[in-house]
């Protein structure tokens, strides 16, 4: 009997409208034997928080350029566990400055990766997290 697959949903949050990391990271995690869902452009954390129940993801993860992750991500952590859906690992990525790093972990999202990490990285960490 084969291992249930991971499930992961990538979200672009907010008014962002460059979308090439979400999809090559997308391409990755499909590559590493994962399930991916792509949201699209332009997500509320509402509609981000809908699609990850209605999919059944294991993971989360936003992609985000515009510098509105502070509040963005922690919208959609807090949504999550409003929904009783805290156990979805949340991650994100983009351009996002170390310093704000630290407060994003605090509200709940598992890692941030920038811009050079390796993909391989990215893949590793999930399925670390998730199995």
């Amino acid at each position: 009997m084969s291992e249930k697959r991971i499930r992961v949903l990538v979200a672009k949050p907010g008014l962002d409208g460059h979308d090439r990391g979400a999809k090559v990271i997308a391409q990755a995690l499909r590559d590493g034997g994962m399930e991916v869902v792509y949201t699209g452009l332009r997500q509320t954390p509402e509609q981000i928080v809908s699609a990850a129940l209605q999919e059944d993801v294991d993971v989360v993860g936003m992609s985000i350029l515009s510098g509105a992750h502070g509040t963005l991500f922690p919208e959609v952590v807090n949504l999550l566990r409003e929904k009783g859906a805290g156990d979805i690992l949340v991650v994100g990525g983009g351009i996002i400055p170390e310093e704000d790093i630290p407060a994003l972990k605090e509200a709940g999202v598992a890692a941030v990766f920038g811009p050079g990490t390796p993909l391989a990285d990215v893949v590793s960490y999930i399925k670390e997290s998730v199995n």
